[in-house]
């Protein structure tokens, strides 16, 4: 049975998406980017959505079959929660593994900066984006995903 990538290729770097590629030849897997309009990507097995901004996170979600073994590329904390409750694995473009021990701090965290934002801005701190992708980030990206494909191998032979 091949495993299933799925990548939310909206805000994961291109670095990241040539590691997933790179690592799916090795472990059989059939990666699937998925990118709103507004992302054009001319790569094998794309899926292109509308502009909304969740599209994308829901398109993927829809694709998810409990009986393939799954891992989902995506920033998106959300989608993550959703993944893993649909029986996928979950993996940031940065290597952070999420699981059922650190995504509801992640989702907690993320709502309460969106609040910070919503907040005028005498009253808050200066809140700063993400650091620049680095070497690092995709070592830790392809050390994570390896790990993720490797379990599902051993699991699904």
């Amino acid at each position: 049975m091949n495993i299933a990538i799925w990548i939310d290729a909206d805000a994961t770097p291109r670095s990241a998406v040539a590691i997933a590629r790179e690592l799916a030849r090795t472990y059989g897997a059939v990666v699937t980017t998925v990118s709103s309009i507004n992302h054009l990507h001319d790569v094998p097995n794309h899926i292109t959505v509308d502009a909304d901004p969740q599209a994308a996170d829901m398109a993927i979600v829809n694709h998810l079959d409990p009986g393939v073994p799954t891992v989902v590329i995506t920033q998106d904390y959300g989608l993550a929660a959703l993944a893993l409750a649909r029986g996928a694995a979950a993996v940031s473009p940065t290597g952070l593994a999420f699981d059922a021990q650190n995504i509801d701090m992640l989702l907690a965290n993320r709502d309460i900066h969106m609040r910070m934002r919503r907040m005028p801005r005498s009253m808050r701190s200066r809140l700063r984006g993400p650091k620049a992708r680095s070497a690092a980030d995709d070592e830790r990206f392809r050390e994570s995903l390896a790990n993720i494909l490797k379990r599902w191998t051993s699991r699904h032979p």
